[in-house]
């Protein structure tokens, strides 16, 4: 729900909103729907309900909104005219919604959809409050007539919300309806150990995530060749400085909760993961590799590992992307069969290992959504614990956990 000022920042920013409170509709805004409860409208029998109309919201910005088209849903049975027959010509099937337990009175069932005619031909509603009279029109007419119902019962709710993480409206949640989904971060406390390549690219993908804390570790500085493989703008000033005040400078306009540290991390770094729930390993010194992996598997944390071996032999690079979990079960097993470099090679190929900003992308891709599926955000039909993805065919093969060694 929105909170009391943040209700009145919306009324007073959209004047279609506003006229909406001023007639005595019961408003209320919820995970980016203008909701209008208290309903008027008859069953089959001819007997008064009262359902709940809500419609989506599109924010312009943080407190101007705009319709995302023509249609509404609605918690509620059919309603029916006079006759007791559905009315007609709303009808547009079945649909739920997840909204937030302040309206978990509000089961939508519905979609009902009805273009507004107008000389002779068919337009769109100009504002909300052009939309929601002409639904209420169809909706309620029969229970005005027969009971005198109204749905002008000037019981606007202003309830406190939720927190969030996040400092604008999670638009794309609530559009793409998914908030049951999203909802599922929101206790997480992630660990992003090294912000190179692949690690800031994970770091951008998490933040978009509601997860309570994230946080990141890396004791480099900022310099020309990482902004050619790292997210986001890049600004003169910010070369020569650490990673981590680069990047929490970029993102905590965004969210809170984002705690970027300049520090390595080694097997005596125990006190900067307590409370942490995940975390994604995204370093490429092997030893480096070793003494974290140690570290996390004391504390019984899952982790997913990063890492990339790409190499050129006088033509195009070839290579490969691996990313790896170690679940707190399994972890030593899996840490035992060798699947990612626990040594250092030679320090002038350590020095000129070759990273490309889209393959970051994708190794960094890959660890969020193996993470996302490990948390039943995505479907996850083979349980595999092991990808990896050849550049030369571009094909990603897997180890799942039911596979002999």
């Amino acid at each position: 729900m929105a909170s009391a000022s943040l209700f009145r920042k919306l009324v007073s920013r959209n004047a279609d909103l506003a006229r909406l409170v001023e007639k005595g509709y019961a408003i209320a805004f919820d995970s980016n729907c203008l909701i209008i409860r208290d309903v008027p409208y008859l069953d089959q029998h001819g007997a008064l309900r009262r359902g709940a109309i809500a419609t989506k919201m599109v924010p312009v910005d943080a407190t101007l909104m705009t319709q995302e088209d023509h249609t509404i849903l609605f918690a509620g049975e059919h309603p029916c005219g006079l006759d007791g027959l559905p009315i007609p010509a709303i009808d547009a099937g079945t649909h739920t919604l997840s909204l937030s337990d302040a309206c978990k009175d509000i089961v939508v069932e519905r979609r009902f959809s009805n273009k507004p005619h107008t000389a002779g031909a068919w337009s769109t509603f100009k504002d909300f409050f052009d939309k929601i009279e002409s639904y209420v029109a169809i909706i309620c007419g029969p229970a005005a007539h027969k009971h005198d119902a109204s749905p002008l019962t000037f019981k606007s709710v202003e309830d406190e919300p939720p927190p969030s993480v996040f400092k604008f409206r999670d638009a794309l949640t609530s559009k793409a309806e998914i908030a049951d989904l999203s909802n599922k971060f929101e206790d997480e406390v992630i660990a992003i150990v090294g912000l190179g390549g692949s690690g800031a690219y994970a770091l951008d993908y998490l933040v978009k995530t509601p997860a309570r804390e994230i946080r990141g570790f890396d004791g480099d500085a900022f310099h020309v060749h990482n902004a050619f493989r790292s997210p986001g703008r890049l600004t003169e000033s910010e070369l020569g400085q650490l990673k981590a005040v680069v990047y929490q400078a970029r993102y905590e306009s965004f969210r809170s909760g984002l705690k970027l540290e300049s520090r390595y991390i080694d097997g005596e770094s125990g006190d900067a993961f307590e409370g942490v729930t995940f975390a994604f390993v995204c370093v490429d010194k092997g030893s480096a590799r070793s003494a974290i992996f140690d570290l996390l598997i004391a504390k019984e944390i899952p982790f997913i590992d990063i890492g990339m071996g790409l190499k050129r032999s006088g033509g195009p690079l070839n290579g490969m992307l691996r990313v790896t979990y170690y679940s707190p079960e399994e972890a030593r097993k899996v840490r035992d069969m060798g699947l990612a470099e626990m040594g250092d090679g030679p320090e002038n190929l350590y020095r000129t290992n070759v990273q490309i900003a889209e393959l970051n992308a994708l190794n960094a891709a890959l660890a969020v959504l193996l993470f996302k599926q490990l948390r039943g955000f995505y479907v996850r039909t083979d349980p595999l614990y092991h990808l990896l993805f050849d550049l030369g065919d571009l094909k990603i093969v897997g180890k799942g956990s039911d596979e002999e060694d």
